[in-house]
């Protein structure tokens, strides 16, 4: 009986919660603009693209030739060569002797107290000249509107800061559905549609495309506010909205594009960086993540066989919910098919695999690898 009772409270506290997610996540989507909607420009104020790679040859030469094709005509790129082993540096070279836009910037050493992105990211805007400054990965596709589109959405709305969701894309079914319920996560867990709303402190960045007014930019300090913060894209936003500047987050789609890791593997890998430091570094906050996705993403698929009267009817309704919200989400945050919702509960202990993962070796390694480099916790701790 009194395992039925607790069962019964948290189905009960979940369901309220998922009730109030799709309320929210209904009135926040519709906030959101889509890029592709919006007028081009050509002519503007000039834009400062700043690229920072580490061992990206992969990627590195298809993201900048989308780049450099765009329809807008005032861009200087920085292009940061952040102590690459491979041959990340020669094809930067290279671009540059071919096109007088592009500026290399190659990086041999870190100094103490930074993150090695957010350093390298912090000297291309040393090197930049630009009234407005673009934030971006080397491994990011562009469509040929999309800085125009960008700028002139920024201009008009007159804007401190826009950052724009890409379209993740994986190789797999499986990094599909936990590319999807990451969104998911993400998207209930941050609200980041309250970036669009000026009464709101909360603010987002996203890797991809952050893009933003010097003057802003300055005012917070730049990069060195965030040196040692894996998040560095989401803090960049968080510090632009607690500072009162003027944000908007907006869905690119179309315009975007990511591959965001090659396998389900790669992304366990990735996620390691900042899932420690999105939980504040605490086991008291892993703990309750874990407990948290449990009880309210995997345990309702659990007893919806109990022969329980409530407890069915409970975690029906916990399920209908969960796909509602999931729906809409999936739907407006991603190009991938609501279908996915079908092998949820699988996905879900994927995620809380992946959460204890990293944090477990953040722990044992005393810090985390990132770009090749081992940061320490206690540096980490102390600068969060």
């Amino acid at each position: 009986m009194r395992n039925l009772q607790i069962l019964i409270i948290l189905l009960s506290a979940s369901l309220l919660v998922w009730i109030a997610v799709l309320i929210d996540a209904v009135l926040g989507l519709k906030s959101l603009d889509r890029l592709e909607d919006s007028n081009t420009m050509t002519e503007g104020p000039l834009l400062s693209v700043i690229t920072a790679a580490r061992n990206e040859e992969a990627k590195l030469a298809e993201s900048l030739e989308t780049q450099l094709r765009q329809s807008y005509k005032r861009i200087e790129w920085i292009l940061v060569n952040d102590r690459s082993a491979d041959s990340t540096g020669s094809i930067m070279d290279h671009i540059q002797k071919n096109d007088s836009r592009v500026k290399c910037i190659h990086i041999d050493s870190l100094p103490c107290g930074w993150l090695g992105k957010n350093h390298a990211l912090y000297k291309g805007y040393m090197e930049s000249s630009g009234e407005l400054i673009l934030f971006t990965d080397a491994d990011v596709l562009f469509k040929k509107e999309a800085f125009s589109k960008a700028v002139h959405y920024f201009s008009k709305n007159e804007l401190d800061h826009l950052t724009a969701a890409p379209s993740l894309t994986g190789r797999s079914f499986w990094l599909n559905t936990f590319i999807a319920f990451f969104l998911f996560g993400f998207s209930y867990y941050k609200r980041p549609w309250l970036a669009n709303n000026p009464r709101s402190k909360s603010g987002v960045g996203i890797g991809a495309f952050n893009m933003v007014s010097r003057r802003s930019y300055e005012a917070i300090g730049t990069h060195k506010a965030i040196k040692m913060r894996p998040d560095d894209d989401l803090m960049l936003g968080m510090k632009i909205k607690q500072n009162n500047h003027r944000q908007k987050f907006a869905t690119a789609m179309d315009l975007i594009e990511v591959e965001w890791y090659e396998s389900l593997i790669e992304a366990f890998k990735g996620l390691e960086k900042n899932t420690f430091a999105g939980l504040h570094y605490r086991i008291s906050m892993v703990l309750f993540a874990i407990a948290g996705t449990f009880s309210s993403q995997v345990l309702p698929f659990l007893t919806i066989f109990s022969t329980d009267k409530v407890i069915f009817n409970l975690s029906l309704a916990n399920i209908i919910f969960l796909a509602g919200v999931y729906t809409i989400i999936t739907k407006r945050m991603t190009n991938f098919s609501p279908l996915l919702f079908t092998v949820f509960p699988i996905t879900a202990l994927l995620f809380i695999y992946s959460i204890i993962r990293a944090s477990i070796l953040t722990l044992v390694r005393g810090g985390i690898v990132w770009r090749g480099t081992l940061y320490k916790l206690s540096e980490l701790r102390n600068k969060h």
